[in-house]
């Protein structure tokens, strides 16, 4: 059977309700940029060769008898002043580092073979010698199922960081995280699937409730 990160117990949550959880320490492939996702070329660029690479790892595991689903899209999203992504929603003040997740098995050192051979082929991605393989360790997060266009996520964003991190003694702590769960290109914006995770710190017990 072909391993499925989307199947894992961390890709999973409801929308309209927050859900704290451990997420355990995850292998990407991951490339960093800057500026708006819909009409910035180097984000166009960071997909275009975050993709090749992937599905070359995939193949050759395939070979070895390593089988996988390559994952969706996921980014970390982050900016000076943080209401860029709320308030005023500037695109351009954006920075952010695309991701795919990877399997267990999968080793920096598969990641640079991939990235080797994508390079030897044609018209090699722009953006790939900006391709790396890490580990990316969130811990303790909050996250909740957006169902919709993306940029219709600042109110929840806004009642998550308000409302329910304070409320649960929950500080932020570390970038802002989503998850595609839907191909943009193939749903309608209204039906666009996103997980929006948010890694956090337990400043203290949330008080009793009455």
């Amino acid at each position: 059977m072909k391993a499925d990160m989307k199947k894992l117990d961390h890709y999973r949550a409801k929308a309209g309700q927050f859900r704290i959880l451990e997420v355990p320490a995850t292998a990407y492939l991951m490339v960093d940029g800057a500026g708006d996702p819909t009409t910035s070329t180097e984000f166009r660029d960071g997909v275009g060769a975050l993709y090749p690479t992937a599905y070359t790892v995939k193949f050759a595991c395939k070979a070895r008898g390593e089988d996988f689903v390559v994952g969706p899209l996921e980014a970390l999203w982050w900016a000076d002043d943080y209401s860029v992504f709320t308030d005023r929603l500037d695109r351009n003040a954006w920075q952010w580092t695309l991701m795919i997740a990877q399997p267990d098995w999968v080793t920096e050192q598969d990641a640079q073979e991939a990235r080797d051979h994508v390079r030897a082929k044609k018209d090699a991605p722009a953006a790939l010698d900006r391709v790396r393989w890490e580990i990316l360790d969130e811990g303790l997060c909050v996250q909740t199922l957006h169902i919709g266009p993306y940029n219709e996520e600042g109110p929840i964003l806004e009642r998550m960081h308000r409302e329910f991190l304070p409320a649960e003694g929950l500080t932020l702590r570390g970038r802002h995280h989503e998850i595609y769960l839907s191909d943009p290109d193939r749903t309608a914006p209204e039906r666009l699937r996103t997980l929006l995770r948010q890694p956090v710190s337990r400043e203290h017990q949330p008080p009793p409730m009455h």
